[in-house]
């Protein structure tokens, strides 16, 4: 099917800044191999880690040159040997690509791509894969939740924050976010959260505090711990639990923070969940998307040639609202 098929995608030769990332109309379309599907990609969620992969900054770096993404949504175009879980024509999105998603095409490993519901377009699609499942590695298998808690969700307005306070809900906790921008703040509670701060006004931690009675937040979900990791450990409860998502450079703590509390911080990578952690979390997903719940909420869209926007925007803007998404 795609043997000689050229395709548009971005492509980063070198690590540096967003102007790395290049659109080029020449890559040839990838064929899927065994156990493996290949999707014409209508959208594909961008995700702060990617900057950071772009940049060169992170852990784990592919080798050069190579196409981002990993969060696609689209139809399937064929399908390698020993696929029985999707077939051409179906409705899917991804948790992780083999050949990158900002792309007209990709790649994906069968057990990273899930049917996509008719309720959900694909914009909505790819906002569910990554953020989704991310947030439910934090709450569940990392931070251990249990019905009754309370949380605070310390960034929840972009993909992952919408993402966990929705399932925090769906699970029966108490649910505090915060944001940056009166549009964040309304977003956080039209999805889920009980109450919503504004982690940019002064005394914000003091109004948090006064919402759980001075007791602190049991678990707290943290997207940018660089900035408020020091505030969480003084936020949390006795035996509180924070699950860090993201950061952007080293932070500064008070290790009393801990101790006094017996607290715990634990790091959150999806990229380390088993098969069988992913098709749990599917599981719920499913449940929470046919019960109508789960909705994903789609924020800025870029055509694919305007990636490098994406890039600095992602990073730069005021405030995260929704899910970015590259739309091809």
């Amino acid at each position: 099917m795609s043997a000689g098929k050229l395709m548009r995608a971005i492509r980063v030769s070198e690590f540096g800044g967003p102007s790395v990332l290049k659109l080029c109309s020449d890559v040839a379309v990838p064929e899927p191999g065994h156990r493996q599907v290949l999707i014409r990609v209508h959208a594909c969620g961008v995700n702060p880690v990617e900057t950071y992969i772009r940049a060169g900054t992170y852990a784990r770096k592919p080798t050069l040159p190579y196409t981002p993404g990993g969060d696609v949504a689209g139809m399937v175009e064929t399908v390698g040997e020993g696929v029985t879980s999707v077939k051409a024509g179906d409705r899917v999105f991804t948790t992780a690509t083999v050949s990158g998603g900002y792309a007209e095409f990709a790649v994906a490993a069968d057990d990273c791509v899930h049917k996509l519901p008719n309720a959900l377009d694909f914009t909505q699609g790819a906002a569910l894969g990554i953020p989704y499942f991310t947030a439910y590695r934090a709450l569940v298998h990392k931070a251990h939740v249990k019905p009754g808690e309370t949380i605070l969700i310390h960034g929840a307005s972009g993909g992952v924050g919408v993402a966990a306070c929705q399932l925090s809900r769906a699970l029966g906790l108490r649910v505090l976010g915060t944001a940056g921008t009166a549009e964040g703040l309304k977003l956080v509670l039209n999805n889920g959260a009980h109450q919503a701060f504004n982690h940019r006004e002064a005394g914000y931690m003091d109004k948090i505090m006064e919402a759980t009675q001075g007791n602190g937040a049991d678990v707290i979900v943290e997207m940018l711990a660089n900035a408020n990791l020091s505030k969480d450990l003084q936020m949390l409860s006795y035996g509180g639990r924070v699950a860090i998502v993201g950061s952007r450079a080293p932070v500064e703590i008070n290790p009393r923070d801990l101790m006094t509390k017996e607290g715990t911080a634990v790091g959150v990578v999806l990229y380390f969940a088993t098969a069988e952690e992913r098709r749990e979390c599917a599981a719920l997903l499913f449940s929470g998307m046919e019960a109508g719940w789960l909705r994903p909420v789609v924020g800025p869209q870029y055509p694919l040639d305007k990636a490098p926007q994406a890039h600095h925007d992602i990073i730069e803007s005021s405030g995260a609202s929704g899910k970015m998404v590259l739309t091809m």
